[in-house]
Order: structure tokens, then sequence, then C-alpha cells
């Protein structure tokens, strides 16, 4: 008999749904949050990963962005560890620079001024939107037909005050799907108690989508309900969808959130959360934070109050795959039939990419 194998199964090999999900990757034929536009500065270069594919992202002199396959075609270098002039990316080593199409545009020590159009570099379609910048990994030609997720509150004059929350987590990207829409791990908040009670009322796939809802108190916290206005609001019940690869969350059309993964391994994950409120009042009295004082508001609420609860989930989900590692074929529990349908979507994409990607290389051979 064939011993069994010491670290969790790849795809193919995984026995139940579980194992599945924890080991797909995501289709990247979508649009992904790959960091705070704030965060990279003209003449700045930075590397984002995407599902274990490098990518240098770059910031050029006039402000805009460019993304490149992060190596350099001369001695492969990756291209995040040079620096940029003007708009084009230069390699460390030998100085070669790249500009928006992927080809070498210069070479210091090239006298005749040769085109090397055989060493063109894979590019990628980059966007801003609601302070983050976006990056499309897959086939370009797809990049049009996918669009970032619409969020009317957080464009125009009127707009709600948001402030983007960032953080890089151990832990597979199913994972975190799984803990933002399953409510039955409310002890875990009992401290800042964003949410208790909860029963779900509804689970329902439509297409990629898994639409869910929960009765269930939000904004009870001891410091931080003070600031929602329950007398006003219906805050006994949140809606919910994970509208893949996105997921976001509705109460009473006042209290909202989305949350972007960027999967980077099997086991690292970068999380993106944008929560915005229509209004917030001060505590004790009958009175709104004035429109132009949220903004300010939602940056000390983000640092004292959001991300210490994140960070609850983060300590949850990096100990849960450090849990999974070592105990990933044990038999699967699980009470929250979210869970599963989020599963079954995650695992049911990634297949259908991984067929078509097949398809097309062996059309391409």
């Amino acid at each position: 008999m064939r011993p069994a194998p010491l670290s969790p199964p790849g795809f193919e090999d995984a026995a139940n749904l579980r194992q599945q999900a924890r080991a797909a990757g995501m289709d990247p034929n979508y649009w992904y949050a790959v960091e705070e536009v704030r965060r990279v500065k003209p003449g700045a270069v930075i590397e984002v990963v995407f599902w274990k594919h490098s990518i240098a992202l770059f910031r050029g002199a006039d402000g805009s962005f460019q993304a490149i396959e992060n190596r350099c075609a001369h001695r492969q270098l990756k291209l995040s560890i040079g620096d940029v002039k003007g708009c084009r990316l230069v390699c460390a080593y030998h100085g070669w620079e790249y500009g928006g199409k992927g080809r070498p545009a210069g070479v210091p020590y090239d006298r005749e001024g040769r085109s090397f159009p055989r060493l063109a570099l894979k590019t990628y379609p980059v966007k801003v939107r609601y302070g983050l910048i976006w990056l499309f990994p897959g086939d370009p030609e797809e990049a049009e037909k996918r669009h970032i997720p619409d969020i009317p509150e957080l464009e125009g004059p009127g707009r709600w005050a948001c402030v983007p929350l960032c953080f890089t987590w151990s832990a597979h990207h199913s994972m975190v799907i799984d803990n933002v829409s399953d409510f039955t791990h409310a002890h875990l908040h009992r401290r800042y108690r964003p949410f208790d009670g909860a029963t779900l009322t509804r689970c329902e796939t439509v297409g990629d989508d898994v639409h869910l809802a929960y009765d269930t108190r939000v904004g009870r916290g001891r410091i931080s309900g003070r600031f929602v206005d329950h007398k006003r609001l219906d805050t006994n019940r949140m809606e919910l969808c994970y509208q893949y690869p996105y997921q976001r969350s509705n109460t009473d059309d006042a209290i909202k959130h989305w949350l972007f993964v960027l999967p980077v391994d099997e086991r690292t994950t970068r999380v993106f959360f944008l929560f915005y409120f229509k209004s917030l009042k001060i505590p004790f009295l009958p009175v709104h934070i004035p429109r132009f004082a949220m903004t300010a508001v939602m940056k000390v609420s983000n640092r004292l109050l959001i991300a210490p609860l994140l960070s609850q989930d983060r300590f949850a989900l990096e100990a849960e795959q450090e849990g999974y590692e070592r105990h990933w074929d044990a038999r699967p529990v699980e009470f929250n039939p979210v869970v599963q349908a989020f599963q079954k979507v995650t695992v049911r994409k990634w297949r259908e990419y991984l067929a078509g990607a097949k398809e097309d290389a062996d059309v391409r051979a």
C-alpha cells in the first residue's frame, strides 16, 4: 500500500470538495485589486504575485501605471528590483529598458539601435478605481469583457466616505471567502460584536454568484455600536453575495462593504476591504457626523476598530491554514451550507479555467 502524502493534495488529486477548494486557484480572466494607489508613488516599482506568477507593477513619472512580466528578457532578473526612468522600467543589471509594449525599448551598450521583437514580455492591463490599482492577469483580449464591480456610492460628488484596508494573510483565498460570509463564528468576535445571533434565511446559487442573507444583530459593539443609528436603520438583517471572485454585503442600504482577494499561492492571500457608510452618528447624540468629516472618522475607525476586528479573522484563518496542512485528510465537518456553496463555485470556476487553458494549449500545439 502506498503511504499517504505528507502534504495536502493538489487540485487533481483532491478526494473531496474541501481539498479541491483549498488547492484551487482563481480564474485570471477577472480584474483583481493588487495595491492601494497611495502606496505606489510616481517612479516606484513593486512586485505583484497572482497565483505564483510574478508581475512588475510600476508607475511612470506622469503618474500612469504599467504592468509587465517580472523578468528581464536578457538574464531573467526580476524587473521589480530595478528602477523607473521616466515612463520606462529599467533592469538593475545591464540597464535594459522596458515600456508599455513589453519589448526592450533601450539597451545602453547597443550602438546599432537594434529592435528585439522576439523578446517581448507579457504585459497586463491596469486600471485605477476606488483608491485601488486593478490588474487583469489573464488574456488581455478578455479585459474589456470583464468589469470592475460598480460601486455607485463611491462615485460622484455625493460619494460616501471610504478608506481601503489591505492586508496579507497566510491563508488560502477560499478560507477568506468562507470566513467573511459565515456568521456562525460570532464567538471569535465576542469582544467587538460586529454581528451576533445570526440565523441563515437565504442561500441560493445563481450562476457564478452565491446569494445569502442572515437575520442578525449588526453593529452592536460597545463602542462601534454607538456610531450606528439603530433607531432609523434596520440593523437586524444583512444580505451578502459571493460574486465570484468578489464578496459584498449590505445592511439596509446604509452599511456596506466589498472584499477583493488577490490569490498569491496555496497559503497566501492579499485582501482588500472597502467599508463604507451612508452616515454615522455622534455617540450619545441624535446628530449625524457631517459628510466632510467622514473620511477623517473612517481613518480613525479603521485603525482603532475595524483593523483590530479583522486581526481576529487573520488569527483564526492562519491557524486554520496550519491546521489544514497538518490534518488535511481529516473528515470534513461543516454545518453552514453557505460554505459548501462557496466552495462549489470556487472549484467549478477553477476547473472550467483549467479546461479552457488546456484546450487553448492543444489548439496552439
